[in-house]
């Protein structure tokens, strides 16, 4: 149905528990994308709105919500939506936060089977939307550990929900990047390394492959030449601090890695289709768990 399916690199650190977008919007311009966290997401007065979900493809209505599996292709649209408030809240966490001795624990067996379904992705009935619309909007403004214990909470209550459909007839086939040991020594190298000067020779050099081999690689696995997957990883910091931190936008830049701050603000707007300021005010409501 896309051919154009982007790999995203969300602003979720390895050392991070899960975050949180909580914003108003009158438009869904991200593409349709894929990653290895789990995402949560509640959109409330977007009736209209297109879902895609695998090759589920559906109008909304005024409320819903849909949790997608790792690496799962799903994307929202605004279609023959009208409104102009939609309030989405998007909860992500990563795929490995819930580890399999806890997941094999009695209790957690309806949150294992849940998690095991939404690789088709799931959404809920309207009636438990209505019900846990309470706490899914309260998440943001909590703190500490009572932050985490309400996740659990939530999907407790999603996982023992009636009436959930499957929306996607087929499961992900996009392999997650963890899973290849070339593409976890480079993400690694870059996470560790994304505020230098990251050369071609030397990233190419670290997994034994020529430059050429390398990029046809990276290309392959991610849909990005290698200096669209170092800047999608910086980006992704860009924003996180963006949000988090009061450096401004030019600090923010050099962190990253960009030594030239027309150039940062030209690869973030293509990016995240708008410009560091609007990025630190649209998303104002984002909370992290460290």
């Amino acid at each position: 149905m896309y051919k154009d399916i982007h790999r995203e690199i969300t602003p979720l650190a390895p050392e991070d528990s899960f975050l949180v977008f909580d914003r108003m919007k009158d438009d869904f311009d991200f593409p349709i994308h894929f990653h290895p966290e789990f995402e949560l997401n509640f959109v409330l007065n977007g009736k209209g709105v297109r879902r895609v979900i695998g090759d589920s493809m559906e109008e909304i209505g005024d409320i819903e919500l849909v949790l997608v599996g790792p690496n799962l292709q799903h994307g929202w649209e605004l279609h023959n939506c009208t409104q102009t408030k939609i309030h989405e809240v998007t909860i992500q966490f990563h795929n490995d936060l819930f580890d399999a001795k806890l997941l094999g624990r009695r209790i957690m067996k309806p949150i294992k089977d849940m998690f095991e379904r939404s690789t088709h992705g799931i959404l809920f009935s309207r009636k438990i939307s209505e019900e846990i619309k309470p706490k899914i909007l309260r998440l943001s403004k909590i703190d500490s550990i009572d932050y985490f214990m309400e996740l659990i909470s939530i999907l407790h209550d999603l996982a023992n929900s009636r009436n959930q459909r499957l929306l996607s007839t087929y499961t992900s086939n996009n392999k997650n990047f963890e899973n290849s040991d070339k593409i976890k020594i480079i993400y690694e190298y870059i996470q560790e390394n994304y505020q230098n000067k990251i050369s071609l020779s030397e990233i190419s050099n670290l997994v034994n492959m020529s430059p050429v081999s390398f990029n046809r690689f990276i290309k392959k696995r991610t849909g990005k030449t290698f200096i669209e997957y170092v800047n999608d990883t910086r980006i992704g910091y860009a924003a996180r601090w963006l949000i988090e931190k009061e450096f401004s936008i030019a600090e923010i830049a050099f962190k990253c890695g960009f030594n030239n701050i027309a150039n940062f603000n030209r690869v973030f707007k293509k990016n995240k289709n708008c410009t560091p300021s609007q990025y630190r005010d649209e998303f104002s409501g984002i909370k992290r768990v460290l």
